[in-house]
This record gives structure tokens, C-alpha cells and sequence, in this order.
């Protein structure tokens, strides 16, 4: 059993489990938004069983490894934008994580979803065809050969890559006045220490997730002119 699970949380319900995460950051989540967020565990659940999007097959652990470990980031993401809407670009999303859940939970965000493998594309996009998600958007492709466009507020990344290629292979997607955000376990020392000198890293946040006792931080990075 993976050292992080909390035992005491796998006989919960999932509905119950959402609730009391939902409660513990705050989030305030109301009950179409939970309805979405468990359509969303099942059609993960059902979609892996062919698809392999994911290796975490407990249905259990896949609501706190992934969705409540998702839902965490939300409050610093919250005060980040204010009231203003975000444009989010999630890296490397795999089966929609973060994006997807960030979509489910602020509608008025705009979120695209970018994976090389079609499979996990078509995955998102199949979430928000069903779960009616008009600002959830996926996109099967390699993230350094995107178009450039007017960029997004926030790019997200969350297992992807270390920080060094992770803003070099997204350095063309950043608006003006945008920031990358890394989730990570520990606290990525070396990987900040490797980052080119037009790159700063401006807070690294440690990040509680509902049901896990592991380590969590998020890494705020934004481009600047080198001085």
C-alpha cells in the first residue's frame, strides 16, 4: 500500500470524501460541481481499463492521488487571479490533470488540456463532450511546436518534466505578465538552482492535500529581461 494513503479515508464514500476536501480548502464546491467531478472519477476509471491513462487502478487512490490531489492547488490559484478569469494552459496533462478538474470547478476559467499521446487527448476532449464543459479544450500535440496566439495567464504542469525544460519548451506560450506554475513533491532545489537567469522563481508554496501525508509544493516562476 502506498506509504501516503490515509487508511482511515478509504472506507468514505466518494461523495462524502469530495465534501470534506472540499471543506478543508475551502473551495466551497457546490452539488452540480461535485456531480461533475465524480462523472469525471468514473469515466477515468472506465477509460483506463483500455486506455492505460493513468497507473494508479484503485478507484480509492484515484480520487485522492489525483482528483483531491488536483483540487488542492485551487486556492493558490484562486488568489492568484482575483476575480479576473484565467486562461490556463495544463502541460503534459495526461488524463486531464490539473486541467480538467480546473475547468469543473471555475467555469469562467478558459482551460486547455496539451498531451503528445492521442489517446489521452481524446480522453479530455471526451470529458468535456459528456460533462458539458465548453471551457474545457484539448489539444494532442507537442506543447514547443504550439502556434503562437495571445498567451495564457497561467501554464501548469504537473508531474511533466524538470523545471529547466519545462519553461524552455513553454517560453513561446506565456502572455505578458503571465507565470508558470510546477506542482511537485519536494521542494525541487536543483532544479530551481538550473534555471536560465531570464527565469525567476518568486514563491514555492507547500501544498496540503486532503487524505495525503506526503510532501506537496507548488513552484511560481515568471519570465523577466535578464539584468
Amino acid at each position: 500500500m502506498n506509504p501516503g494513503w490515509n487508511a482511515a479515508a478509504d472506507t468514505a464514500q466518494p461523495r462524502a470524501r469530495l465534501v470534506g476536501a472540499s471543506e478543508q480548502l475551502g473551495l466551497g464546491c457546490d452539488a452540480a460541481t461535485l456531480d461533475r467531478l465524480l462523472a469525471y472519477l468514473a469515466l477515468l476509471q472506465r477509460w483506463n481499463r483500455v486506455y492505460n491513462l493513468t497507473a494508479v487502478r484503485d478507484p480509492s487512490e484515484m480520487l485522492s492521488h489525483h482528483l483531491l490531489d488536483c483540487l488542492a492547488v485551487l486556492p493558490a490559484l484562486r488568489r492568484h487571479a482575483g476575480e479576473q478569469p484565467l486562461r490556463v494552459l495544463d502541460v503534459g496533462s495526461g488524463g486531464g490533470l490539473p486541467g480538467a478538474v480546473l475547468a469543473m470547478v471555475q467555469p469562467h476559467w478558459d482551460v486547455s488540456c496539451i498531451d503528445a499521446v492521442a489517446k489521452k487527448a481524446s480522453f479530455v476532449r471526451q470529458v468535456a463532450g459528456e460533462l458539458a464543459l465548453p471551457n474545457l479544450h484539448a489539444v494532442h500535440g507537442r506543447v514547443e511546436t504550439l502556434p503562437a496566439g495571445p498567451g495564457f495567464d497561467v501554464v501548469v504542469s504537473r508531474a511533466f518534466a524538470s523545471l529547466v525544460d519545462f519553461v524552455s519548451w513553454t517560453r513561446g506560450c506565456i502572455a505578458p505578465n503571465g507565470v508558470w506554475l510546477a506542482m511537485k513533491g519536494r521542494a525541487p532545489h536543483d532544479e530551481v538552482a538550473a534555471l536560465p537567469k531570464d527565469v525567476s522563481v518568486f514563491h514555492v508554496e507547500p501544498l496540503h492535500v486532503p487524505e495525503l501525508k506526503v510532501q506537496r509544493c507548488l513552484v511560481w516562476l515568471r519570465p523577466h529581461e535578464p539584468g
